[in-house]
C-alpha cells in the first residue's frame, strides 16, 4: 500500500511544484507585480494607468513636470490651506511623480494613487465628481459593506478643514488647496484601506465630490506627510510610525520600486547604515526636514554664506525630503555656488532649457562632475544618474537642479524625487532619524 500511495503521489508533486515554480518565474518577470505587492510606479510608466499612449522622451517629461514645481513648493510651504470655491474644472493635467496601489471599502475596490510626503489626508474621487477627468476611475461608496460617512459634529471633522456646519448631524465637508492652483470639495469618511495584504480598517479619508483648478491628482493621493491625518499617523499602532521607499528611475524598465510600512520588514542596509537626525518645524509641522550642512562639487564643498542651511523654527528655514517635487531646490546662494563649481568642471558651453540653466554636450563630458550631500552624520555621493538628465535623442544633458522659488519658499532647501531615486529613503519618527542607503530599484 505505502509503494502505491507514493507512486499515485509523486505526479501529483510534482505537478504542484511545477506549478509553483511557473508562479514565481511568471511574478519575477511581471514588472508591475501583483495586487498583493505594494510597488511604487513613475506615473508615466508603462505599469501606470495614468501613462500617455505615446510616451514621451525622458528629459521632456521631467522639464513638463518640473514646471509645477513652484506652486507646488508654494503649496507645500504654505502657513495655511486657502477655501477656495468649487467650480466646473477642466481635464486634469497629471502633474504627481509617483503613484502606488491601493484599494479602498469591502471588498477592495483598486485605485491608484499619488504617494506624496508633503500631504496628510488621503483622497480619492468618488462617484459624482463634478470636474474629474473623463476616465477617472471613481470610488463607490455604494459598494463598500463598510462605508461610512463623518458627521459635521464628528471630532475627526475638526482636523479638516472644513465648511460651516448647517447641522450638527449633516456632512463633513471640507475642501483644501493643491499645487497652488486647484482645490476639491470632499465628504470625510471612513472605510477601509488595503495596502498590500493588510488592511487597515475605519480609514479616514475625503472623497471627492468636485474639483477645480489643473494641480489636484485626478487619481487621488495617499499623504505620508507627518500630520494626524496621514497614513503615518492613522496606522501608528500597525507600523510604528516608520516607512521607507526606493523611488524607481523615470527611464525605468523595471519600475520596481516599494513602499515598506513598519520597522520590521525594513531592509537590513537602511536599517543598520548611517543615519541623519529627522527634524520638525512647528512652522511646518507636516513636512520632513533634516540638516543638510554642506553640498559638494568634484568632492570639494562649495563655499556658501554663513547660515544658508540654517534650521530656523521662526521662519521655517532648513532642508525637507520631498516625494513629490520633481528636481532639487537650492536655496539662491547655494544653487549659485553649486552651479558654478558644477560649470567650472565642464568641457565646452553651457546653454538652457527649461528649468535648467546648465545644459552641455555629455561627449564632451563623458564623466561630468559629482555631486554630494552633506547631511548630519550622512554624507551622500549622488549617482550620476541622479544628478543629470539625459536627453534620448540627442548628446544634450543637465543639471537637474534649480534656484528655490524667489518668494516666501526661498529659505527652504528641497531634496527631490529625482536626486532620491535608487535610493531607500527611511523615515522612523518614533526615534526622530532617516536612514539613506542604495538600492537599486529600476
Amino acid at each position: 500500500m505505502a509503494s502505491a500511495s507514493t507512486a499515485t503521489g509523486l505526479p501529483f508533486l510534482l505537478l504542484l511544484l511545477l506549478f509553483f515554480f511557473v508562479t514565481a518565474v511568471s511574478n519575477a518577470s511581471d514588472p508591475c507585480g501583483s495586487e498583493s505587492d505594494f510597488s511604487i510606479f513613475p506615473i508615466y510608466s508603462k505599469c501606470s494607468p495614468f501613462a500617455p499612449p505615446s510616451p514621451a522622451p525622458v528629459l521632456d517629461t521631467v522639464l513638463s513636470m518640473a514646471k509645477k514645481d513652484p506652486a507646488r513648493l508654494a503649496y507645500l510651504l504654505s502657513n495655511k490651506v486657502a477655501s477656495v470655491r468649487i467650480a466646473q474644472g477642466k481635464d486634469l493635467i497629471q502633474t504627481a511623480s509617483y503613484v502606488v496601489r491601493v484599494k479602498f471599502g469591502t471588498p477592495g475596490q483598486q485605485m491608484f494613487t499619488v504617494m506624496d510626503t508633503g500631504s496628510d489626508a488621503a483622497f480619492v474621487p468618488c462617484t459624482g465628481c463634478t470636474g474629474c477627468a473623463p476616465g477617472t476611475t471613481l470610488f463607490s461608496p455604494p459598494r463598500s459593506s463598510t462605508f461610512l460617512g463623518l458627521a459635521c459634529d464628528d471630532s475627526l471633522c475638526a482636523q479638516v478643514h472644513g465648511q460651516p456646519c448647517k447641522t450638527k448631524d449633516g456632512p463633513c465637508l471640507f475642501n483644501q488647496s493643491y499645487g497652488g492652483d486647484s482645490s476639491f470639495l470632499a465628504n470625510l469618511v471612513l472605510d477601509s484601506l488595503t495596502l498590500g495584504r493588510d488592511v487597515v480598517p475605519g480609514y479616514a479619508f475625503g472623497c471627492i465630490d468636485a474639483i477645480s483648478g489643473g494641480s489636484v491628482p485626478a487619481q487621488g493621493l495617499l499623504g505620508l506627510g507627518r500630520g494626524s491625518m496621514s497614513l503615518v499617523s492613522q496606522t501608528a499602532s500597525l507600523y510604528n510610525s516608520t516607512f521607507s521607499y526606493c523611488l524607481p528611475a523615470f527611464n525605468s524598465d523595471r519600475f520596481s520600486g516599494s513602499l515598506i510600512l513598519g520597522p520590521a520588514g525594513q531592509r537590513k542596509g537602511v536599517r543598520t547604515g548611517t543615519t541623519t537626525p529627522l527634524l520638525r518645524n512647528p512652522r511646518r509641522p507636516s513636512l520632513y526636514y533634516v540638516n543638510l550642512t554642506a553640498v559638494g562639487v568634484n568632492n570639494k564643498d562649495v563655499v556658501v554664506p554663513r547660515g544658508s542651511f540654517a534650521f530656523d523654527p521662526a521662519t521655517g528655514a532648513g532642508t525637507i525630503i520631498d516625494s513629490g517635487t520633481v528636481i532639487t531646490r537650492f536655496v539662491t546662494p547655494v544653487y549659485a555656488a553649486v552651479r558654478d563649481a558644477y560649470r567650472s568642471g565642464l568641457k565646452g558651453s553651457v546653454s538652457s532649457l527649461g528649468a535648467f540653466d546648465t545644459c552641455f554636450d555629455s561627449v564632451l563630458n563623458p564623466a561630468p562632475p559629482t555631486v554630494t550631500l552633506r547631511f548630519e552624520g550622512v554624507l551622500l555621493a549622488l549617482p550620476v544618474n541622479n544628478t543629470i538628465i539625459h536627453s534620448s535623442a540627442t548628446s544634450l544633458a543637465c543639471l537637474a537642479m534649480a534656484s528655490a522659488p524667489n518668494n516666501v519658499n526661498s529659505v527652504v532647501n528641497v531634496i527631490a524625487n529625482l536626486q532620491q531615486q535608487n535610493l531607500r529613503i527611511l523615515f522612523d519618527i518614533p526615534n526622530s532619524r532617516v536612514g539613506i542607503a542604495t538600492e537599486f530599484c529600476s
